[in-house]
């Protein structure tokens, strides 16, 4: 089963605006190129992480690029958070931490 990014920002069955959080860098990230109208997030998932389900985590580690998937430019430079396991302790680490400075309203 996939990790759900929303779960922490669940409240009483409403879920709360869920605010960019920050995919920590690691030394063992790895990096690959965008190349538009070829490449797709859920194919890269399932090539890094063997689940297609976490599109969503890439493109949060790549905010240079905006939320959407089809504004990425051809030839884009992707950072993939690795392994997974790690990427989503760093992901929930970072939930925690803005949680502390500004709530989950």
């Amino acid at each position: 089963m996939s990790f759900s990014r929303y779960a922490s920002f669940k409240n009483g069955g409403k879920y709360r605006v869920v605010p960019f959080i920050k995919v920590p860098e690691m030394p063992t990230d790895c990096y690959t190129y965008y190349h538009a109208g070829r490449t797709r997030l859920d194919v890269l998932s399932y090539q890094y992480y063997g689940d297609a389900n976490y599109g969503w985590l890439i493109l949060q580690a790549n905010p240079q690029y905006g939320s959407l998937e089809f504004k990425i430019a051809d030839n884009s430079r992707l950072r993939i958070p690795y392994p997974l396991d790690n990427a989503i302790q760093g992901y929930e680490s970072e939930i925690r931490r803005y949680e502390k400075l500004y709530g989950l309203e």
